[in-house]
């Protein structure tokens, strides 16, 4: 009796032992399809798309010529990059921390008009989540509200720029490798859709083509106090960004846990370039920067409820705009509530408001301003009615945001009888503005591929609206070509 009582409980022990290193999100046994997830069957595996960042252009030149129906001087005009990108008038940043699962199926989901993961529960205790494989096959929660449209602002061409937060990875932690479990039309129970432990890579792969920014937090140092072993660990989680994410390295932090030792670790590992904290920080005043930032730990706010955030946006859109603080924000999860903020930007600021936001990753902030300051702008005369303007995009390390805003002033949209760029340029759009014009320039090598690709997942499935509204809004980024042109056809 006493030997059998022994079995019993050594037997209960590696049960225990060999549970550990498992995801917390499994649930209980009894989570099995018996038709969908066997080989043969017509579920989507196949990892996302992810753009090659490996080749992103450096120090790109754009070089804009533009024929006038009457003569002009160029030196009569000016040529300059405004303080914010389409000249909007107030900057919103939102980081989200702990490498949450809900920043994929929640925060950026509702982003980017996608079914979004409602945090109400299904059986009164648990809150439902998905991934991207589940999103691409279909098999989402009971509670997940329907797709509705993408939100952002506009680049004052009247075409749709969509809001980029930043989501924080932890890339030393095995959780991010777990798997997808896809039972469609699987109804007995939900364990599948319970919170994981994080942000798996294919949601992540998945969220870098729409713009979302990355940055460091938490790495697996055995002591996060000691500086040398932070330092290390930032080279180890680094490593796996680059090998995951196509060549794209990580260029910022967002401090975990109040603790400084992340911030001087930081300074000391070159990859990174720009941070953000709650104290011992730098409030950015948009209009009044005349650096470029680097290495500058950025002030952010983690506040109690999104109302507080419509306060505090209330509060700063009241004052000059030199005396406009950013709206930088932080949080962990982010609920329904969090959601209907977002609606609220997008509805009173956004494309469907006053279009007076603009609201980038960091890292795009950060890329823009580093070229507003160290970028160069010329306007050559070419003849008496034909100017060209070259834009000089000088790039520190790891740079993947390869665009800008240029304003000429002394010209107008009605004196122009044409307007063309060189092959460096990828996307481009102009429009009157001020005494002038403004012109958005986008370098990014590999933007044609990218609009192809959600043009080729909208042709596999022609029924989901919200494909459709990708593929539009990508090759709508491109430049004025027959390429554009034939891929919009394939689109309506």
């Amino acid at each position: 009796m006493k030997k059998s009582y022994t079995v019993v409980v050594l037997m209960v022990l590696v049960s225990f032992l060999s549970c550990q290193n498992k995801d917390l999100y499994e649930g209980p046994k009894g989570n099995t399809d018996t038709n969908n997830n066997k080989p043969g069957s017509d579920v989507d595996y196949s990892a996302p798309y992810i753009y090659n960042f490996s080749d992103e252009v450096k120090n790109a030149e754009a070089i804009i010529t533009i024929k006038t129906n009457k003569d002009i001087t160029a030196s009569s005009l000016k040529a300059s990059i405004p303080t914010l990108k389409y000249n909007k008038t107030w900057l919103m940043m939102l980081t989200q921390d702990d490498c949450r699962q809900d920043s994929y199926c929640r925060t950026w989901a509702k982003i980017n008009g996608k079914p979004v993961s409602s945090s109400i529960t299904f059986d009164g205790e648990h809150q439902l989540f998905f991934d991207y494989l589940q999103l691409t096959n279909a098999d989402l929660p009971p509670t997940t509200a329907v797709a509705q449209h993408s939100l952002g602002s506009t680049d004052g061409a009247g075409n749709e720029v969509r809001f980029a937060i930043t989501a924080t990875v932890e890339p030393e932690q095995r959780w991010m490798n777990a798997g997808t479990n896809i039972n469609k039309n699987y109804t007995q129970n939900y364990y599948r859709f319970y919170m994981k432990s994080g942000l798996v890579w294919y949601n992540l792969i998945d969220m870098m083509n729409y713009g979302t920014g990355l940055a460091f937090h938490n790495v697996s140092a055995s002591n996060e106090k000691d500086e040398s072993d932070v330092l290390r660990h930032f080279n180890i989680a680094q490593d796996s960004i680059v090998k995951r994410l196509s060549g794209r390295k990580c260029k910022m932090l967002a401090e975990p846990d109040g603790n400084k030792v992340y911030v001087s670790a930081a300074l000391k590992f070159p990859d990174i370039q720009t941070m953000t904290a709650q104290a011992g920080t730098v409030i950015l005043y948009p209009f009044r920067v005349d650096t470029d930032l680097k290495d500058v730990l950025l002030n952010r706010a983690f506040l109690d409820s999104p109302d507080d955030v419509k306060s505090e946006i209330q509060t700063q859109l009241a004052l000059p705009k030199e005396q406009k603080k950013a709206i930088s924000i932080g949080v962990h999860s982010t609920d329904n509530s969090w959601m209907d903020f977002l609606q609220w930007v997008n509805d009173n600021y956004g494309q469907k408001g006053d279009d007076s936001v603009w609201f980038p990753s960091q890292e795009e902030y950060y890329e823009y301003n580093y070229y507003r300051i160290h970028g160069i702008q010329k306007i050559e005369q070419i003849d008496s009615r034909t100017i060209r303007v070259i834009a000089t995009l000088p790039s520190g390390d790891s740079f993947y945001y390869p665009s800008t805003t240029i304003n000429i002033s002394g010209i107008k949209l009605s004196d122009i009888i044409s307007i063309s760029s060189n092959d460096a340029t990828s996307g481009f759009s102009y429009a009157d503005y001020d005494n002038g014009i403004m012109m958005n320039i986008d370098c990014r090598k590999h933007l044609v591929e990218l609009a192809t690709h959600y043009v080729e997942k909208y042709e596999k499935d022609k029924t989901n609206t919200s494909n459709k509204a990708d593929a539009i809004y990508f090759v709508k980024l491109l430049k004025p070509s027959s390429t554009k042109e034939d891929l919009l056809k394939r689109v309506y």
